[in-house]
């Protein structure tokens, strides 16, 4: 009888016995549950690679965008506006020339890449194209011909001060091999007189630039080394000559090229001929030497380099040593020859620094008439 007392306890447990059991299960079924569970650990984060920096790339070379701009009757216009945008360039940061007498146009030092040229001239409709400049090309625009304005005029040429100061702005950037300053040459025939206010930024523009001042120190250089004047030798008797050589070239500068240009109303550029026989542009160079333009467009007698290079020696009088001050016949005479040397260098300017210097039209203009 205890037997199957047994058996049947076993086989129907009590209340509390089947609470113990499934508790047991529970706990046994945790830890197998939380290991199913157990989130996979993430992928190692592949390592990156730098690329390598791009080789250096050398800078294109500049080139340069000529043209002419002509009405629909073939006759050159002077004074419209030729506005130049290249690629990436701030609208403000357009270039501008003015048209010269033939209708001509240059822009030099022109990086490449596309660019866009835009005419405007008075009575006239507006003209625009685009194109793209290689490194190193002359780029010579087909000539461009304007038609008149149908309905609305509006007056966009430039005024008289505008068209000088952009050709001052080109003569500025006039190099002998991309170095020595050639400033005071006009390859314009007939350009448009310099105001009181540029004479004075042209001869500026000549006294501080680099090579003006290095070109200063060879001179001292020279005369320390030959020990011309009385100023002794070391760094004091090189800043005394240095000091001298510079004073005369400032006196020569100002006078010759601005007061005086400003006080007789002179025009103290040379103008390039560029056509014609040898014969007529040897003398026409020489001649220059001694005579000018007025700013009414008239030749005359060049007063301003004259008196401005006997102005200058007579002052340089009060800085150089007593014994190698000079009198009047020898001031009378150095201006003589300083005014020979003007001649040749007109005739190297006419025949070969035209040659030696870049960005400048290689067509030669309309020769001006001497009258």
């Amino acid at each position: 009888m205890a037997l199957p007392l047994c058996l049947f306890a076993l086989a129907h447990p009590s209340p509390a016995q089947q609470q113990i059991q499934e508790q047991t299960q529970a706990q046994t079924q945790q830890p197998a549950q939380a290991q199913t569970q157990q989130p996979a650990a993430p992928p190692s984060a592949p390592v990156s690679q730098l690329p390598s920096p791009p080789a250096p790339v050398a800078p294109a070379a500049a080139g340069s965008i000529t043209g002419t701009i002509l009405d629909s009757d073939g006759a050159s216009i002077q004074g419209a506006r030729v506005t130049l945008a290249t690629a990436g360039q701030p609208q403000a940061d357009a270039r501008t020339a003015v048209t010269a007498s033939d209708g001509s146009f240059a822009f030099t030092n022109v990086p490449p890449g596309p660019f866009t040229l835009s005419v405007a001239a008075t009575g006239f409709a507006p003209w625009q194209t685009s194109g793209e400049l290689h490194a190193g090309e002359s780029f010579e625009a087909p000539s461009v011909s304007l038609h008149s304005a149908a309905n609305t005029e509006v007056d966009v040429t430039a005024s008289q001060t505008e068209i000088a100061e952009a050709q001052v702005n080109e003569e500025e950037k006039q190099r002998v091999l991309g170095v020595f300053p050639n400033f005071y040459v006009s390859y314009i025939p007939d350009p448009v007189p310099l105001v009181p206010r540029q004479k004075y930024e042209l001869a500026l523009r000549t006294l501080i630039d680099p090579v003006s001042l290095v070109l200063n120190g060879v001179t001292a250089g020279t005369e320390q080394a030959s020990n011309t004047y009385a100023w002794g030798q070391g760094a004091q008797g090189f800043a005394k000559r240095y000091a001298a050589s510079y004073g005369t070239f400032l006196t020569a500068t100002l006078l010759g090229n601005a007061v005086l240009p400003i006080l007789f109303k002179q025009d103290p550029r040379y103008f390039y001929k560029g056509t014609g026989s040898i014969h007529s542009r040897f003398f026409y160079a020489v001649a220059n030497a001694v005579i000018c333009k007025g700013d009414n467009h008239r030749w005359q007698a060049n007063y301003s380099a004259i008196l401005g290079g006997l102005g200058a020696a007579g002052l340089s009088n009060l800085y150089y040593p007593a014994v190698n001050r000079t009198g009047a016949g020898l001031t009378f005479e150095g201006a003589a020859i300083g005014t020979g040397i003007a001649a040749v260098a007109n005739v190297l300017q006419e025949f070969l620094i035209h040659r030696l210097t870049p960005g400048i039209p290689r067509t030669p203009p309309a020769a001006p008439v001497i009258r």
